[in-house]
């Protein structure tokens, strides 16, 4: 396992692991969350809808059923009104605490480059750039001074966990990263937004923030203002 330091001359910020733009939605006023005790009754309750509807309540979000993954880590619940596209056809939802700690789940089309920061430059920022980039069991892990994540690849797509430093430590992030995996008919079920229910579910793509971390945007302005 390498580690490496990286200098704040880097690419210029990627949407792939630009994942703060989901905790607005998913401390919102009206969030929805699953708790543990209720996801257990629907998983052990009558059989998932069948596999058509699961589908067409997955384009409804404007994804496919193959690209929804969940993840579980102990005290955190997903956000239902989380839960939406990334990019064309990517998925993208985030797990929180009752204290406010968030865990963050992407899973889009990318580029080799985007998982493995230890293949060239690692995405960061001039304000808050990779600090490491490292090889961890079959995923990637890569941080900043105010957040971390942890990548893995899954044929063409990239699955990415993140959280802030400050609210998940490594073990905990990592434990939630290995725990991901594509959702079954039955989490399907529990994940995707009802029938009739999945306007609005679209993140609003930032390309102006940090890969991991909560950074702010870059604000400044040219000599002419």
């Amino acid at each position: 396992m390498t580690s490496h330091t990286r200098s704040p001359r880097l690419r210029p910020v990627r949407t792939a692991l630009a994942l703060t733009l989901t905790l607005a939605a998913a401390t919102g006023c009206g969030t929805e969350v699953a708790s543990d005790a209720e996801s257990a009754r629907s998983a052990s309750a009558a059989p998932a809808p069948d596999r058509a509807e699961l589908e067409a309540r997955a384009r409804a979000v404007q994804t496919v059923a193959e690209h929804v993954w969940v993840t579980e880590a102990p005290g955190y619940t997903l956000a239902r009104q989380s839960v939406g596209v990334v990019g064309d056809d990517g998925f993208g939802s985030v797990y929180t605490t009752s204290e406010g700690g968030q865990i963050q789940l992407r899973v889009e089309r990318l580029p080799h480059a985007d998982a493995d920061c230890t293949d060239g430059p690692a995405a960061g920022s001039a304000q808050d750039p990779v600090v490491t980039c490292e090889r961890d069991g079959e995923q990637w892990y890569r941080a900043t001074e105010s957040g971390h994540a942890y990548a893995q690849e899954r044929g063409d797509l990239v699955v990415t966990v993140s959280a802030t430093r400050e609210e998940v430590d490594r073990a905990a992030l990592r434990a939630a990263a290995r725990a991901a995996h594509r959702a079954d008919d039955h989490e399907l079920d529990q994940v995707l937004p009802p029938s009739g229910e999945a306007a609005g579910r679209q993140p609003v793509e930032r390309g102006d923030l940090p890969p991991v971390g909560d950074g702010a945007p870059n604000n400044d302005v040219g000599a002419s203002g």
